[in-house]
């Protein structure tokens, strides 16, 4: 089976069990192990490891489908495929034991680098005492292994990294060894996803178990030419498309039936409603097109060159900005549409515009990026990893 018709199986329990999870702020554990005994959460994993090692354009499709089915059920898929693909940069031994030993383990992280990490010996064993407190750490209740990111410190000084820049390393713990604090996500949108603080404070990691960000990895295959950030931008704007894609099928069911206060004929019959359905529905598809083109071309250059070139990963970029902020627009335009019908807590439209809008907030697809993307299609240095 490939991962689009293993998700099939899950879609209805997702859609039933929607309200459960935007109530208990959280993913339930007996669905995320279900799917993850079915591989779900290992897209990006080698398939040296058991895992899909699956075409950038799969993973897209199958986490937009399954954000259609709930967005925070998307987003955890989100965060715990992306998370993932780490398994391709892990030394040997730690990638076994994480992702192939047990292949239904979980694994989040925040990539954010605000943990500290420094050298330090334990019983004569190298390895790094790391500490940190990270927002965002979304899956974290239904995870096996956590990741959060880290400068390196060595003699009080963050270590010189990549071109210059503070060395950064995505660092992994044991679930049991990292403090969630509960009471933190309390949010508009995605309230699903039980995104709370997570938290280590001195905890010693044995050596190798991190990998550093932007190193190249250590399985040489197509995929894993793709940039780490631009996997993680594109996941981010497949959830946000598939959040418009269920407003746009809530709307269409919606006006089909409803008859506004004062007229005769059903919402369907408005001329303006009918152009809004048209443009939404083009708004979506042109920015999935431009997505598998990009797709499509980066996927051949890593092929042919070895690598991925600045442009290239620029349009990646670029293609999953469109995605997200097109996907708000169609959103916001359907809300506004529906009327007063779209208020009520019951109505999926105003969930699809919570959590539209908390999908936009994330730094791999804000409005900067377009600027980032602007320099390099004009020649200059952008100054930013992509």
């Amino acid at each position: 089976m490939d991962p689009l018709s293993t998700l099939q199986q899950f879609t209805a329990e997702i859609e039933q069990r929607s309200d459960e999870i935007e109530q208990a702020r959280g993913m339930p554990g007996d669905l995320a192990r279900d799917m993850a005994r079915t591989g779900l959460f290992r897209l990006l994993v080698p398939r040296e490891l058991g895992g899909w090692e699956c075409h950038p354009q799969t993973f897209f499709d199958t986490l937009a489908r399954t954000a259609k089915a709930d967005s925070a059920v998307g987003w955890c898929l989100m965060i715990g495929t992306t998370t993932g693909l780490l398994s391709a940069s892990l030394p040997p031994a730690w990638a076994k034991t994480i992702y192939q030993d047990q292949p239904d383990n979980i694994t989040v992280g925040v990539t954010a680098p605000i943990g500290r990490a420094e050298p330090r010996q334990q019983e004569g064993a190298a390895g790094w005492q790391v500490s940190g407190r990270w927002p965002f750490g979304s899956g974290s209740q239904i995870a096996n292994w956590i990741c959060g990111g880290c400068t390196v410190y060595e003699n009080g000084q963050p270590r010189s990294g990549k071109n210059g820049a503070p060395e950064t390393a995505l660092v992994f713990f044991p679930a049991d060894q990292v403090k969630i604090h509960t009471d933190t996500w309390d949010t508009s949108g995605l309230r699903g996803t039980g995104s709370h603080d997570i938290e280590v404070n001195d905890q010693w990691v044995p050596d190798g178990r991190w990998v550093i960000l932007g190193g190249r990895p250590r399985v040489d295959s197509t995929l894993y030419r793709f940039p780490t950030l631009g996997l993680l931008a594109l996941g981010v704007s497949a959830v946000a498309i598939g959040i418009a894609e269920r407003a746009l099928e809530e709307f269409t069911e919606l006006a089909g039936s409803k008859t506004p206060t004062g007229a005769s004929r059903s919402l369907a019959n408005r001329p303006s409603v009918q152009k809004e359905v048209a443009l939404s529905s083009a708004r979506l598809h042109s920015a999935c097109a431009l997505t598998r083109e990009y797709i499509a071309e980066a996927w051949q250059e890593a092929e042919q060159t070895g690598r991925l070139g600045v442009p290239v990963k620029a349009r990646l970029r670029l293609a999953a900005t469109n995605n997200a902020w097109n996907a708000a627009a169609v959103v916001d335009s359907l809300y506004h549409a529906a009327g007063g019908t779209a208020i009520y807590s019951k109505s999926m439209l105003q969930r699809c515009f919570r959590d539209v809008h908390v999908a936009t907030q994330h730094i791999m697809v804000g409005q900067p990026t377009y600027e980032v993307v602007g320099k390099v299609q004009l020649g200059l240095d952008p100054k930013q990893p992509l």
